[in-house]
This record gives C-alpha cells, sequence and structure tokens, in this order.
C-alpha cells in the first residue's frame, strides 16, 4: 500500500507542476502548442530530451545486452553526446534561422513540398507501426510486473497489461494532445530528475550488496571477478562491433539526436539558439553518465545472478526487486512511470504535429487558421492514441525488441538523414533527386535486412550444419560472418544515397542556389562557449573507451 500511495503522489504532483507552469501558453496558436510558444530554456530542453530518449524498452533492453554482451553497449548512449554536439553546432542553428516547426518543412524550402510529405508519412509510419505501440506494451509489462497488477486486481495477466496499456495511454494522451509540447516538456523535466535519483540509486545499491556494505568493494569484485565485461570494444558476435563507430553507428544517432521529430522538437521550442546549444551540450554532458543506468546494473546483475538468467531482460527487474527497499518501490515505479509517458507523448505529440503542420495544412485545408490546425492535430492525436492501444497488447516479448527496433528504424532513419545532409550542405541538388533518394533508400534497405540477410544467414548456418559445426559460440560466428551488419548497411546506402544525389545534382541541377532566408522568430547568436565545451565532451567520450579498451 506505501508504494501504491508513494507512486500515486509523485505522479500527481507532476502533473499538478506542469499544469501551472503551462496554464498561461497560448495552446491555439501552432508555435503554442506544438514548440511551447518558443520558450524553452536549456534545463527544460536537457531534461525533455533524455527523458523522451529513455524508455522501458532501452532501460530493461540496453541493460539486458549488458547482462550478455558487456559494456561494449555503452555505444548507444556514448555516442549520442556526439551526435547531439554535431546537432547543436551544425544543425540547430540552421532550424531556427528557419523558424521551423517540423523537420520536413525545410525540405518543402529546399526540394519541394512532395518531399516534404514524404518524409513526413515516412515519420508517421514509423511512429504509429513500431514506437507507440511498443512503447505502451513495454511500459505495461515493466508497471504491471512491479505492482503485480493482475494479482491486486485479481485478472488474468493478459488483462493486467491491457488495464495498463490502456492507463498509460490515457494520460500519455492528456499530456501530449491537450498540454501541447511546453506539457510534455516540463513534466519531462520533473521526471528526469527522478529517473536520474532512481536510476543511479539501483546500481549504488546493488554495489553495496555484492561489497557487504562498500559500493567501491562491490565495483572492485564485479570489475576483477568479471573483467571480459568491462571492455568497451565490441566483438565480431556482440550487438555492436567496435568498428561499427565508424560506419553506420555514427549515422543513426546523427538521424535520431539531429533529425527525428520526436527528439529535436525541443530544441526548437527553444527561446533562442543559446538556450538550445545549452541544452543539447547539457543533455550530452548527462548522456555520458548515462550507462550507469542502463549497462551498469546489466553488469552487476550478471554477477549478483551468476549468469543463471535464462532471458536477459529479466536482468534489470530482478535486480531493482532484489536491491530496491520497499518503501522507495513506489517512487521508483513513478519514476520509471513517467520515462514510459515520456517516450509515448513524446512521439504523440510529434506525430500530431507533423500531421497538423505537414499535411492537414499543406493538403487537406491550405486556408485553415492556427486554431483550426490546432484542433484538427489534437483529433488526429487522439485517433493514434487509441489505435496504439489497441495495438500494443498484441505485441510480443517487447523487451527483447530493442536491437530489432534500431534495425527496423533504419528503413526510414537513413533516407531521411541523406536528403537532409545533402540538403543543407549543396544548394543545386534538385528536388528530384531528393525523392529519388527516399524511395531508393528505403527499399534496398528493406531488401537487404528483410530478403538478403535471411538468405545469406540461413545459407550460411546450413553449411556449418553440414559440417558438423555445432558449438553455440561458433554457430554465433558463422552467423555474424555471413552478412554485413545492418549498421554497415546503412553506411553503405547512406554513401551510395549521396553519390546518387550528388550525380544528378549534376546532371539536372536547379536554376537557381538555394539561399536559406533568416525568419527571425528567434535570435540565433549563438553561445560564445558552444565549441570549448563541446571539445571537451568529445574528449571525456574518447577517454572513457581508452580506459576500458
Amino acid at each position: 500500500m506505501l508504494s501504491i500511495l508513494s507512486f500515486l503522489g509523485f505522479t500527481i504532483l507532476v502533473g499538478v507542476i506542469a499544469y501551472f507552469a503551462t496554464r498561461k501558453t497560448d495552446e491555439n496558436s501552432s508555435d503554442g502548442y506544438f514548440l511551447g510558444g518558443r520558450s524553452l530554456t536549456a534545463g527544460v530542453i536537457a531534461g525533455s530530451l533524455l527523458l523522451t530518449n529513455l524508455s522501458t524498452e532501452q532501460i530493461v533492453g540496453l541493460n539486458g545486452s549488458a547482462y550478455q554482451s558487456g559494456l561494449s553497449v555503452m555505444v548507444w548512449e556514448t555516442l549520442a553526446a556526439i551526435a547531439m554536439i554535431v546537432t547543436a553546432l551544425f544543425l540547430l542553428p540552421r532550424y531556427l534561422k528557419g523558424g521551423l516547426t517540423t523537420v520536413p518543412q525545410f525540405l518543402a524550402k529546399r526540394f519541394d513540398v512532395a518531399t516534404k510529405t514524404g518524409t513526413s508519412i515516412l515519420f508517421l509510419s514509423g511512429y504509429v507501426v513500431v514506437l507507440l505501440p511498443v512503447i505502451l506494451y513495454s511500459g505495461s509489462v515493466a508497471i504491471s510486473g512491479m505492482f503485480n497488477v493482475p494479482e491486486l486486481l485479481g485478472v488474468s495477466s493478459e488483462t493486467g497489461i491491457v488495464i495498463c496499456v490502456w492507463g498509460i495511454g490515457i494520460i500519455g494522451a492528456i499530456y501530449a494532445v491537450f498540454g501541447g509540447l511546453k506539457a510534455v516538456a516540463v513534466s519531462d523535466s520533473i521526471n528526469a530528475i527522478g529517473l536520474l535519483i532512481g536510476g543511479i540509486l539501483i546500481p549504488v545499491l546493488g554495489l553495496i550488496a555484492i561489497g557487504d556494505g562498500s559500493m567501491m568493494e562491490g565495483l572492485s569484485i564485479i570489475t576483477t571477478e568479471n573483467p571480459e565485461k568491462f571492455k568497451s570494444m565490441g566483438g565480431p558476435t556482440d550487438p555492436v562491433p567496435f568498428y561499427t563507430i565508424f560506419t553506420g553507428m555514427m549515422l543513426v544517432q546523427l538521424f535520431y539526436w539531429g533529425t527525428n521529430q520526436q527528439i529535436i522538437q525541443r530544441a526548437l521550442g527553444a527561446k533562442n539558439l543559446v538556450e538550445g546549444q545549452k541544452g543539447l551540450l547539457l543533455a550530452s554532458f548527462i548522456k555520458i553518465l548515462g550507462p550507469l543506468i542502463v549497462v551498469l546494473p546489466g553488469l552487476i546483475a550478471y554477477h549478483m545472478f551468476n549468469g543463471s538468467l535464462e532471458n536477459a531482460d529479466e536482468a534489470y527487474p530482478m535486480l531493482v526487486n532484489k536491491v530496491l527497499p520497499a518503501p522507495l518501490l513506489g517512487f521508483f515505479a513513478a519514476v520509471l512511470f513517467g520515462a514510459i509517458l515520456s517516450s509515448f507523448n513524446s512521439v504523440l505529440n510529434s506525430s500530431v504535429t507533423l500531421f497538423g503542420i505537414d499535411i492537414y495544412k499543406q493538403h487537406i485545408n491550405p486556408e485553415a487558421d492556427e486554431r483550426t490546425i490546432v484542433k484538427y492535430g489534437k483529433t488526429f492525436g487522439i485517433v493514434l492514441a487509441i489505435m496504439a492501444m489497441f495495438i500494443a497488447p498484441f505485441i510480443a516479448k517487447a523487451g527483447s525488441l530493442f536491437a530489432y527496433l534500431q534495425e527496423v528504424n533504419g528503413i526510414y532513419s537513413i533516407p531521411i538523414l541523406t536528403i537532409i545532409v545533402v540538403g543543407y550542405t549543396t544548394k543545386r541538388v534538385p528536388a528530384i533527386a531528393a525523392k529519388l533518394g527516399l524511395v531508393f533508400g528505403c527499399l534496398l534497405y528493406i531488401i537487404s535486412q528483410f530478403f538478403m540477410q535471411p538468405y545469406f544467414v540461413d545459407s550460411a548456418l546450413a553449411s556449418a550444419a553440414a559440417a558438423g559445426v555445432t558449438d553455440e559460440a561458433a554457430l554465433a560466428l558463422v552467423k555474424a560472418q555471413a552478412y554485413p551488419h545492418f549498421l554497415d548497411v546503412m553506411a553503405i546506402l547512406f554513401v551510395l544515397n549521396v553519390v546518387i544525389m550528388l550525380i544528378i545534382g549534376k546532371i539536372r541541377p536547379r536554376e537557381t542556389d538555394y539561399v536559406q532566408a533568416y525568419t527571425g522568430q528567434v535570435d540565433i547568436t549563438p553561445w560564445k562557449y558552444v565549441k570549448q565545451v563541446g571539445i571537451a565532451i568529445c574528449i571525456i567520450v574518447i577517454g572513457v573507451y581508452i580506459y576500458f579498451a
């Protein structure tokens, strides 16, 4: 009962603070609803970025990967810091100069409306089919398990999941659809503080338990007894081989932190470039500490449970239940609930923005005023949320989908990143090149990963079986070497797409150079320390890798 009361207390507190912080924001204008009135400051941006990124499939999934493969999976966190620096230095100044509400808006100005619409549809397809249902399902599994909802309500486990799905979905929809970006960002910032406290508390208590009361002794024990788990450079059979850092991994990070509407919308709502850059860099620095929350617990669990867990994704929940005192369980559940909610309502808010600005205003009702755009955007958001709540209970084993989701997202991430990079770095590449880049980028990736890869892997495994190979480690190596890693495929297709677009630009260039106009909506004077701080963070990231190499 105490855990439930602490859960409800913290959750309601966040909602009350978000309400009072946003009640004066004009939600009837596009800027007010979609970008929080372009008033977000560095702290709010950083907190919202971090909590939007952290979700149950990442916290549970990455810790599960660390349990299996060790420290090398921290690349998903540490390399994000460098991607945010690139965004702060290169992309954000251009976004704010153009007064963008959505990333595809730039593509309409640089190429044409059809390119913008195609990109918005790709974003929405990825959000609706993959992200929203998976976030709801994986979050519901976590909450249902922590509070034992089936036993509490006397229902089956499937019914318990459905109840949690609709609870999270309805609350998330209220934040995202009726509160706009500012309500989402403020609630994110508060929950981010709780997540940092609770998230760091788990490994601290775990180390203290291993070290018989001494955290440093616990750290010494797990590093001494399991040295193979503390190597920063992944091998060929690991989820992220080290060399992929220099191929597709950086491209994935640049897309996610620099062009993904779900994420970059927080920075687009900055009151000026200084606040936007400071927010990105603050989030970048904190991101370096991310492995303490999403990697270290998995390593502690490996030692604590002697590597005996059949399902690696059970590592984090079991560690939480083992080391967290009962009175703190409700608080941590509320924080985790906030992370789930943040991911859900952030994707939903971005979907509403893309639909309202890029589809409804552009194609359905070009004469619509801002109040009408917001109204129909909200309606679309409600429909989307209901669809996701119906779909979510049918998703199975969402906790194991982390690596799979990264692979599936490549269908649209690399084509979109390609046309944005080429759009900003060239002046004469025409719209037809961007359209072909989107179409061929998607098709080639689908053919590669969902037709060619299974064929080559199955053939290699069949040959190994015929040769009498039965050792699991040997078979894993055969599988890894049968076909290029999906991150390598992303890098190859990125380069191929860029080359194709540049060739088209040479053969059929635009008639005039593209010159970006400054809309004057916010001050775009850069922060005077942005380069120095960015370099310092890069040095820290490199130092971490050298230390653990």
